[in-house]
C-alpha cells in the first residue's frame, strides 16, 4: 500500500482521501494501485456503515496524470496501447468496488472534477459539493475517451443528449450546473462542505444498514433489470427487511413517537 489514498476509520464510517494535493490528486500508476486495494478492503468490511470519497488539498481530482501519459510517448504505439489498456483495466476494478459495494458512497467534491475524478464521482452514491467546484470531461482535450465507467453512468444520470454535450464538447461547468443535471445532490458554500457531508454521514450511519443496503442494492441493480424483475427483487428485498430487528424498531418507536434506534446489523 502506498499514500497515495489514505484510508482511515472512525467506528462504522471510512474515509478514502485522495493524496496528491501537489498534483491536483490526478490519477498516476500508484493512486490506481493504491485506489484499487482500499475499494476493495471497504467493501469487504461488514462492520462499515458508510464510505466517503474525498481529495486532500484544493481539489478533488483533475484526471490523469498528465506527467505520467507524457513518459509513455516515448514506447511504439503497440506498446503504449497495451500498457493503457491494462492500467484502465485495473483501475476500473475501484469503479466496481464503489459501485458493488453494500455500504452507502458519499462523495465530498470541491475544486477541479474532471475526467477520471468526474467518473469516479458518479460511482458514488451520493454527492455534496462545495460552491467552488467544477466540473468537465475533459477527455477530449487530450484526444481520448472516457473511462472510469463514465460512459456508463453519465447518459443514466443526466441523459443522452447532455451526456453527449458534456462528453464531446468538454465545457467546463459549475456545481449549480451540475445539481441541476443531477450530477450531484447538494451545493453547499465551500465554508460548511465539512459540516453537511458530515450531517449526511451522521444520518446514513445512525439508518438501519440492512435497508439502506438493500435500497442502494435494488438502485443500482434496477439499471439492467426488467419492470417485472425489479418488482420480484423490491417484494424479496422487503420480506428479508421485515425479518430484521431494526423493522420491529422502527414499527415500535413509531407507534410510541419516538425517534428509533436502529442496532448494527
Amino acid at each position: 500500500m502506498n499514500d497515495t489514498v489514505l484510508l482511515t476509520r472512525d467506528g462504522a464510517v471510512a474515509t478514502l482521501t485522495l493524496n496528491r494535493p501537489d498534483a491536483l490528486n490526478a490519477l498516476d500508476y500508484a493512486m490506481v494501485d493504491a485506489l484499487v486495494a482500499c475499494t476493495a478492503e471497504v467493501a469487504a468490511d461488514d462492520a462499515l456503515r458508510v464510505v466517503v470519497l474525498r481529495g486532500a488539498g484544493r481539489h478533488f481530482m483533475a484526471g490523469g496524470d498528465i506527467r505520467t501519459f507524457a513518459g509513455e510517448l516515448p514506447q511504439p504505439p503497440a506498446r503504449r496501447q497495451e500498457g493503457f489498456t491494462r492500467m484502465v483495466d485495473r483501475m476500473h476494478a475501484a469503479i466496481e468496488a464503489l459501485h458493488r459495494m453494500p455500504h452507502p458512497v458519499v462523495g465530498r467534491v470541491h475544486g477541479a472534477v474532471a475526467g477520471f475524478g468526474l467518473s469516479l464521482a458518479n460511482a458514488c452514491d451520493l454527492v455534496v459539493a462545495s460552491d467552488d467546484a467544477y466540473f468537465a470531461s475533459a477527455y477530449r482535450h487530450i484526444a481520448l475517451t472516457p473511462d472510469g465507467g463514465g460512459s456508463w453512468s453519465l447518459p443514466r444520470i443526466v441523459g443522452l443528449r447532455r451526456a453527449m454535450e458534456i462528453m464531446l464538447l468538454g465545457e467546463r461547468f459549475d456545481a449549480a450546473t451540475a445539481r441541476d443535471l443531477g450530477i450531484i445532490n447538494r451545493v453547499v458554500p465551500a465554508a460548511e462542505l465539512d459540516a453537511a457531508v458530515a450531517a449526511i454521514v451522521d444520518s446514513l450511519a445512525r439508518g438501519p444498514a440492512f435497508a439502506l443496503r438493500g435500497a442502494k442494492r435494488l438502485v443500482r441493480e434496477s439499471l439492467s433489470r426488467t419492470l417485472s424483475e425489479q418488482l420480484q427483487a423490491e417484494a424479496v428485498s422487503f420480506g428479508r427487511c421485515t425479518a430484521q430487528p431494526d423493522f420491529a424498531e422502527g414499527i415500535t418507536a413509531f407507534l410510541e413517537k419516538r425517534a428509533p434506534k436502529f442496532g448494527a446489523q
